[in-house]
């Protein structure tokens, strides 16, 4: 496994991943199946990449290492140190570590949205090939994936839209106004 610093700013035959992180556990299937075809028929990406976490980045994962399809992980770091990440994505980035093929260690906060949202701009930028496991939602300020996607096309970076037929997002609890 390789592991180096930051971004390496490479573009061309790498294919970044992004999606949703709110996807039903049926979803992720699909998901996962939908990307194992797609990263299987050319061109086939010299690097997938995706940064660490449960759903979509761990089903891309996934599909990356079925596909054969070599495998870069994007690990939070501080200070040249990698950040434990939120306790919801422990178990995905050790799966996903023992799935990589290279580790990517950028300085980026894994607790702060914005944070994430300008890592996985740092892995749009520095891709030949965006996939997006979207929806189709509005690009509000709120659906980081949409502004990944509009931020891709602006850089002139190919998008494909992943979104099988029967795909649905978990259903946000309630918010009840205390009066």
């Amino acid at each position: 496994m390789r592991t180096t610093a930051g971004d390496d700013g490479t573009t061309g035959g790498n294919t970044a991943v992004v999606g949703h992180a709110d996807l039903t556990p049926d979803t992720l299937l699909l998901v996962e199946s939908a990307l194992r075809t797609r990263l299987a028929r050319p061109p086939v990406p010299a690097v997938t990449m995706v940064r660490t976490g449960v759903g979509t980045p761990l089903a891309s994962g996934r599909a990356a290492r079925a596909s054969g399809c070599p495998l870069a992980v994007v690990i939070p770091t501080r200070v040249g140190v990698p950040a434990a990440p939120p306790q919801r994505d422990r178990t995905a980035a050790g799966e996903l570590l023992a799935l990589a093929d290279e580790v990517r260690l950028p300085a980026y906060d894994p607790a702060d949205r914005d944070s994430c949202v300008g890592a996985d701009g740092r892995l749009v930028a520095c891709s030949g090939l965006l996939l997006a496991v979207w929806g189709g939602s509005p690009s509000d300020g709120h659906d980081t994936t949409a502004h990944l996607v509009a931020y891709a096309r602006a850089r002139g970076v190919p998008v494909e839209i992943v979104w099988p037929e029967g795909a649905a997002r978990e259903a946000l609890p309630a918010v009840h106004a205390e009066g």
